[in-house]
Order: C-alpha cells, then structure tokens, then sequence
C-alpha cells in the first residue's frame, strides 16, 4: 500500500497511490490526514487497504497523481530522530581528521533529535538565506515511520511498529556542524528543512526487498543530472531500523508517527572507501563523504558543497526498474523573506 499527503492546509490531504504511481484516490472516508490514520491505525488501516486494491481493480474514483503535488508524507511530525546505521560513513569522517571510532559505536547507536515542524515538500527548494558558505549537503537516506512505541521495547518487539517506508534528503550544513558539536550540545542550526519522498510505503509492499530492518536495494542520487550514488541500503549496516527504535525508545515511549532515519546510506568497497560511480564504484549519498576520501588520499577535499542552483534527487527502483515512493528532486535557491 502507498500513501501519500497531497498539499492542502498544514498536514496535506490523504490518498492511497496506485502501485505504479499513476492514481490516486481521496482517503478521507477513512482519515483526512496521514497522521490522523496513524493515530488509529488499527481501525484505518483496513480501509486504506480496501482502498489500494480499489485503485487497483478501478473500483473506486482515481485521479491522476502527480508527485509534484505531494507534501512529504508527514508535513510536520511529532518525533523526527536521525541515526547513524552505516559507521563506514562514520569511519571515513574521523579518518579525515586522524580520529578513532570509539568502540562504543558499534554497540551503541549515534542519534540526534531534528526539527520536525516543517519538513520540506519532495519537489521543494532547498532554501538557504545566506551565500554558499554554510556548506551545503544532501544527506540520501532510508526512513520509517512508527506507530505508538512503548518505552524499553525490545529491537525484536520494534519490528511489529514500522507501519510506513520511505526516502529522505537530511539536508545539512557542514560549515555549521564543528562549532556546533563542539559546544557539546548537539545539532540545531546546521540540520535544516529535510524532505522526504511523495510516498511512503508499507514494509510488505517491498516485497523480498525489505527484510524487517533494511531494504535491500540501491538508493539511487542523481546531482546536477549525474548519477552521484548507488549504494545499496541492505548493505554495511551496524544497526537495522528495530534496533534503531529501540535505542529511540529506551527512556521515552514514541508517539504514532514518529520518523526514525537511516542515516547516510554508505557502502564500503572491498573492505575500505568506496569510489565514484565514474570509477567503477557505487558512489556516495552526500558530497561530505566524497571529500573526506578526497580529503584522505589527497590531502584535501576538492568537490564543493552546493551551490545556489544544482539539484539533488533521490529515488529507489523495485527489481523491475519502477520507481516504488517517487523521488525527491530539489533545487538549492536563495531565500527570500515574504
């Protein structure tokens, strides 16, 4: 089943998308907004489903669903926490500046705690007030969305709480990130608007690809209309998404419609740092990662953030080459205050 929050209002207006992302019909039979459905999800989600397969056997009204008229699935959302499940990106970050990965690492998942009230829409710009210099970035990454969590569950009890899939650009601005660690405080300023794709997805519609904790599949990046990355989510994990909502679950119960990420999604190659998709490699899924193997090899880094200008997208194909939430496709442009 597909989802997906047409923009209208605050919270967007619910419909259920077809498989192949050509229709649409109006859920507000069942529930007027996403998070309203996830809320009694229980009662919602058999008529979200009678109305998928509606779609699919033309039983109900369709219109013709087009992803520029999405929101992100949740426009604004309670909870919005961010891990780090791949630790090769962690591993490239600190090598570039001659630090170890503490042990721990391993054993004990890096996460932050993001702005949640005004999410981008997936065909939005990416706005920014100042020049270039804040360092701009994209983060490609894999996304869940939970329903009502109880604290202490248990990474195995976590697995039965993911009721949504999706895709997420964590927009982030490097230049502002050191001076703001090292306060010792956490993210804020450098961790703006992220977006998210047109539509979220339940794990069963994944098929073979989802596994409970990771999907396995390429998450592809396309940057200035080159292919960027390609580096397949199911791989190089420390930590799978039960084990993230237990972490995020461990002194506080989770409300329905809480966003858990991935993190960068980051492949190793051969044991050590990936390679470009131009080299032969699996690229990266944001340009930090590029420049601290740059950074590595060569003493420093050589690709620029981005500009006022490029574009981003991110997309994931099923084993047929359809594309399964839309993609985010995103523009970096000034802001200007109305």
């Amino acid at each position: 089943m597909k989802l997906a929050s047409l923009k209208s209002g605050r919270d967007g207006r619910l419909v259920v998308v077809s498989n192949d992302l050509t229709r649409y019909t109006d859920a507000a039979r069942v529930a007027p907004t996403l998070q309203a459905a996830l809320d009694d999800w229980n009662n919602c989600e058999p008529g979200l489903r009678e109305l998928a397969q509606g779609v699919e056997t033309g039983s109900v009204p369709v219109e013709r669903f087009h992803e520029r008229e999405c929101e992100s699935p949740l426009p604004r959302a309670y909870q919005w926490a961010d891990g780090s499940a791949y630790i090769n990106h962690v591993e490239l970050v600190r090598k570039a500046r001659n630090a170890e990965v503490p042990a721990s690492f391993y054993e004990d998942p890096l996460m932050y705690q993001g702005g949640s009230d005004s999410f981008l829409g997936p065909r939005d710009d990416i706005v920014m007030s100042t020049d270039e210099g804040w360092g701009i970035d994209m983060e490609a990454e894999i996304a869940v969305i939970t329903g009502d969590v109880p604290m202490g569950v248990t990474p195995e009890e976590a697995k039965d709480y993911i009721r949504l899939v999706m895709l997420v650009n964590d927009v982030s601005l490097r230049g502002l990130i050191p001076a703001e660690l090292a306060k010792g405080f956490g993210f804020f300023q450098s961790k703006p608007s992220s977006a998210f794709t047109p539509v979220a997805v339940t794990p069963d519609t994944l098929g073979e690809a989802w596994d409970g904790g990771a999907i396995h599949l390429p998450l592809l990046v396309r940057y200035n209309g080159e292919p960027f990355g390609q580096a397949n989510a199911g791989k190089d994990l420390t930590f799978n998404f039960p084990q993230l909502i237990a972490h995020a679950a461990k002194s506080r119960p989770l409300g329905a419609g809480a966003i858990i990420g991935s993190g960068t999604v980051s492949n190793k190659l051969d044991g050590g740092p990936g390679k470009s998709i131009a080299d032969g490699g699996d690229g990266y899924s944001c340009i930090a990662e590029i420049r601290t193997i740059e950074t590595i090899y060569d003493g420093e880094a050589k690709t620029p953030f981005m500009k006022f200008g490029d574009t981003v997208e991110i997309k994931m194909k099923d084993g047929d080459g359809r594309s399964i939430f839309g993609s985010i496709s995103q523009k970096v442009a000034k802001y200007e205050r109305k």
